[in-house]
C-alpha cells in the first residue's frame, strides 16, 4: 500500500482518492437513488434540501482540510468554496436562459444539469492541472490573474452582464448548420433515429443535447473568471480543485433552488465585482505591505462580509416585489 503515499501534485495520492471516491459516491446517490426513475421532476423544496446537503458536505470537507493540513489551507479552501459558489450564480442565471430558449422542461433538466456537472469535473481538473504548472514554472503568471480579475471586476460594475441572447450564438448557429437537430424534443433522449430527405434512417441530436453543449461551454467561459480566482488565492491543486468540484457539485440543486427567485438576487453581481477586485489586489497589497502573502483570515473575513452585504442589500431592494408576487393570485 506505498504507492497511496505517493506524491501526486504535492499531497499523497490517498488524499486524491479519497476525495474521488466521495465525489463518485454522490453522482452514484444522486443518479442512482434520488433519481433513478429519469423524469423526476426537482420541486424547489427538495432542491432546497438538496442544496444545503452539498453545502454542508462542502463545508464539512474543510474539517478534513484542517485535520490534515492546518488552519491556513482551511481558511483558503473555505474562500475558494465561497467565492465559487457565489460566482456559480452567473451559471444559474445563463443556464435558466438556455433551458427557456429551448423550452426544455424541468422533468428534462435534471438530467443535462447532471450530465454537464461530470463534463465540468473534467474539464475542471484540466484547466486546474495545466494552471498549476504553468504557475509553478512562471510564478509571474499570478499578477497576470490578478489584473484580469481587476480588468473583470471593474468591467462588471460599471459596463453590465453583457448580452445573453440565445438565438444570436455563434455556437449554435455553427451546430445547426454542420449537424442534424430535430426540431422539437424527443422525452430525455439526446439522440434519436429519424428519416432523413432519401428516407434513410440517420442519428438526430436533439435540442435537450444542444443545451447540454452550450451549458458545458458557459461553464468553460465562466471557468475563465473563477479558475484564476481561486489560483489567487491559494497555488495548492488539492485546495483549488476539492473547494471548486464541492462548489460545482451543487449546482443542479441550486439552479432549481434559485432560477424562481434570481431576481431577488440582482444587486449582488455588484458585490461580486468588488469581490473580484479584492482578490486581483491581494497579491499587490501583500507586496506593498511587505507580507509574505495576504492573510487567510482575512481573505475569508472579507469575502464573508461583501457577500453578505451584497444578500442583505439585494433582499432589501426587492422586498415590494416579493410582496407584489406574494400578493398575485394563483393562477
Amino acid at each position: 500500500m506505498e504507492f497511496l503515499l505517493l506524491l501526486f501534485l504535492g499531497k499523497p495520492l490517498w488524499m486524491w482518492l479519497l476525495f474521488l471516491t466521495l465525489v463518485v459516491a454522490l453522482l452514484a446517490f444522486d443518479l442512482g437513488v434520488l433519481h433513478k426513475d429519469g423524469d423526476h421532476e426537482i420541486g424547489v423544496g427538495e432542491s432546497l434540501k438538496l442544496s444545503a446537503m452539498y453545502i454542508t458536505l462542502g463545508l464539512a470537507f474543510s474539517g478534513f482540510v484542517y485535520w490534515q493540513m492546518g488552519w491556513e489551507p482551511t481558511a483558503q479552501y473555505l474562500t475558494a468554496f465561497v467565492v465559487e459558489k457565489t460566482l456559480a450564480m452567473d451559471n444559474v442565471f445563463v443556464i435558466a436562459l438556455i433551458f427557456a430558449f429551448f423550452a426544455v422542461p424541468r422533468a428534462y433538466q435534471h438530467r443535462v444539469l447532471f450530465w454537464g456537472i461530470l463534463g465540468v469535473i473534467v474539464l475542471r481538473g484540466i484547466m486546474i492541472g495545466l494552471g498549476a504548472t504553468i504557475v509553478a514554472s512562471y510564478s509571474w503568471v499570478l499578477y497576470i490573474f490578478a489584473l484580469f480579475l481587476i480588468f473583470t471586476g471593474i468591467k462588471m460594475l460599471f459596463v453590465g452582464d453583457g448580452d445573453h441572447d440565445i438565438a444570436r450564438n455563434p455556437l449554435l448557429k455553427f451546430i445547426k448548420r454542420r449537424f442534424r437537430v430535430t426540431d422539437d424534443l424527443h422525452g430525455n433522449a439526446f439522440f434519436v433515429r429519424q428519416p432523413d430527405g432519401t428516407g434513410k434512417m440517420v442519428r438526430y441530436a436533439t435540442p435537450l443535447f444542444i443545451a447540454l453543449i452550450l451549458i458545458e461551454i458557459a461553464d468553460l467561459v465562466f471557468a475563465v473568471d473563477s479558475v484564476p480566482a481561486v489560483f489567487t488565492i491559494t497555488t495548492d491543486p488539492y485546495i483549488v480543485y476539492t473547494s471548486n468540484i464541492f462548489a460545482i457539485l451543487g449546482l443542479r440543486a441550486l439552479y432549481f433552488a434559485l432560477a424562481a427567485i434570481l431576481h431577488r438576487f440582482a444587486y449582488l453581481k455588484y458585490a461580486l465585482s468588488l469581490l473580484l477586485v479584492f482578490i486581483g489586489s491581494k497579491i499587490f497589497i501583500a507586496d506593498a505591505m511587505g507580507w509574505e502573502k495576504f492573510p487567510p483570515s482575512w481573505s475569508l473575513g472579507i469575502t464573508f462580509v461583501l457577500l453578505g452585504a451584497g444578500v442583505i442589500f439585494s433582499l432589501w431592494k426587492t422586498k415590494d416585489q416579493a410582496r407584489a408576487d406574494l400578493a398575485k393570485p394563483a393562477e
